[in-house]
């Protein structure tokens, strides 16, 4: 993921507005630290990151001139993108794109998460597949 995050930086570090800083850090660091973040939870947190590029975008806007927004949406659109479906491509040995190993979305009846491996479809033990149904037909209405 750290290429992902540093090619979206190399792309987009000539535009960057230089006068403007975010509190103690330069427009430079400041979105160096952004991509890295959004690429680290795009890959512990795939399920719960709805919308990455969006929520990059928005982290990393202010440092650019408005001339430079469109360019700066089409190049993390098309970087998350290229993440998200080389994640999705990676084989699934029970751990996640950072080593650890995968667990249930679920929680049990006592409030503690499933340990239980997860199907790669959808993050959700065998036993709990029955909440990844629910969670498809409350979708539904929305996407219609």
């Amino acid at each position: 993921m750290y290429q992902f995050s540093r090619a979206i930086y190399r792309e987009l570090a000539r535009d960057i507005d230089v006068p403007r800083a975010c509190g103690d850090r330069t427009g430079h660091e400041a979105v160096l630290k952004a991509c890295e973040a959004t690429m680290e939870r795009l890959a512990a947190d795939r399920h719960y990151f709805a919308k990455p590029a969006r929520t990059l975008f928005n982290d990393i806007r202010v440092h650019f001139p408005m001339t430079a927004q469109a360019r700066v949406w089409q190049v993390v659109e098309r970087y998350v993108a290229c993440a998200e479906e080389w994640m999705s491509r990676q084989p699934r040995h029970g751990t996640d794109a950072n080593g650890n190993p995968l667990q249930c979305r679920a929680t049990t009846r006592r409030g503690t998460p499933c340990q239980r491996e997860p199907l790669p479809r959808n993050g959700y033990c065998p036993s709990h597949q029955h909440l990844a149904e629910t969670e498809e037909r409350e979708a539904a209405p929305l996407a219609a």
